[in-house]
């Protein structure tokens, strides 16, 4: 803008001097000269003047301007800082806050997660103490079970163990001689007192010795009872007396009935007059009342087995059930000693499980009591 001041003003003294170079006519040439030039001179002294303080009103009016439009803006920008600020100052706030929730809602989470632990160990104990006493009555009527069984695989109403039931022995021979012989399960004391009141007496007047390598394995078999039968007191047992004992003509079905002994499923009745059809397997399987299915040969049988929960029932001759009861004695004479039944003498009860022996042994070779 000053530049084209100063070119204005350039041009008005330019025009001045055009104006002062043309005379007027019919006045004197010199004289009109020289008033021309210093009245020209005058004038473009006071046009620059004019022009500078133009100029220099102009700048300070433009200064004054600038300064006022950069005062509103540098206000603006004052007002929006502190704006910020403000916002700036609720956002920390509302971040602390935040944070505050957050802490209280995490300690609170953390409370209520070992709240839910220690009700949980706590039921979790409550449930294994239940099922520690669950497990010992499921034992304790499991032992029941396996004295109940006992009684109906070696006693019936229609042929009755007679050493079950001192009662229908005649006076000379009631003796109590099976060590096993009650419910040892419902009434351990009861069967403790016996077993200290009452002493096995021997058979007749046979005389009686200890032999030490069968004394040793049963001790040490006592000192840990248990029914596996690596041990060298059962393995022995097994080989000499219930191996041979339960080998019967039907090699299979023989084998079924050693494994239901075993584990203590197999069931023996009476052969009712008029028996329920039989089904699964076949007549050649099963027998008959005048067909034995263990050894295969016709003889009158007045019991049948059945093996665990299968249904089949299969006849047996009074020779074939004598055996597998005598196994089935043994058996469950020596889970009593195992569950802690038995409270006999170390030697009573080694005896007792050499009588049951020479039943196995007895009824091996076709040796059995009249009423089978």
């Amino acid at each position: 803008s000053q530049a084209s001041l100063e070119e204005e003003s350039q041009k008005e003294t330019a025009v001045g001097h055009w104006t002062t170079l043309m005379p007027s006519e019919g006045s004197k040439e010199e004289p009109e000269t020289g008033c021309q030039d210093a009245g020209g001179a005058d004038e473009t002294q006071s046009t620059e003047q004019l022009n500078v303080s133009r100029l220099r009103s102009s700048s300070v009016e433009i200064r004054e301007k600038g300064s006022e439009f950069l005062k509103e803006e540098l206000h603006k920008a004052q007002k929006e800082l502190k704006l910020k600020d403000k916002e700036c100052e609720r956002l920390s706030k509302v971040r602390e806050q935040l944070e505050q929730e957050l802490e209280e809602l995490t300690a609170s989470l953390f409370e209520e997660a070992h709240k839910m632990v220690r009700e949980a160990n706590t039921k979790q104990a409550a449930s294994e103490k239940q099922l520690k006493e669950a497990r010992g009555k499921i034992d304790m009527l499991q032992a029941e079970v396996t004295a109940l069984k006992t009684l109906v695989i070696t006693s019936t109403p229609s042929s009755p163990n007679r050493e079950l039931h001192p009662q229908l022995q005649s006076p000379s021979k009631a003796v109590f001689r099976k060590g096993h012989g009650r419910n040892k399960s419902t009434s351990s004391a009861m069967v403790s007192a016996a077993s200290q009141n009452v002493t096995p007496e021997p058979v007749s007047h046979e005389r009686k010795e200890v032999d030490s390598i069968l004394f040793a394995e049963f001790q040490a078999w006592k000192e840990s009872p248990t029914l596996d039968k690596s041990c060298s007191f059962l393995d022995r047992i097994y080989r000499e007396d219930v191996g041979p004992c339960l080998n019967f003509t039907k090699q299979e079905l023989s084998e079924l009935v050693r494994v239901a002994v075993e584990q203590n499923t197999l069931t023996i009745e009476p052969v009712a007059s008029q028996t329920l059809p039989v089904v699964p397997v076949s007549a050649e399987e099963c027998g008959g009342p005048k067909k034995c299915a263990l050894s295969g040969l016709p003889r009158t049988c007045k019991h049948r087995i059945m093996l665990g929960d299968s249904g089949n029932y299969y006849y047996i001759s009074p020779s074939c059930r004598a055996r597998i009861t005598a196994v089935c004695n043994f058996f469950t004479y020596i889970r009593y000693i195992q569950q802690g039944l038995v409270r006999q003498d170390v030697e009573l009860m080694y005896w007792e499980v050499m009588r049951l022996r020479r039943e196995m042994s007895l009824a091996k070779l076709g040796f059995y009591p009249s009423e089978m």
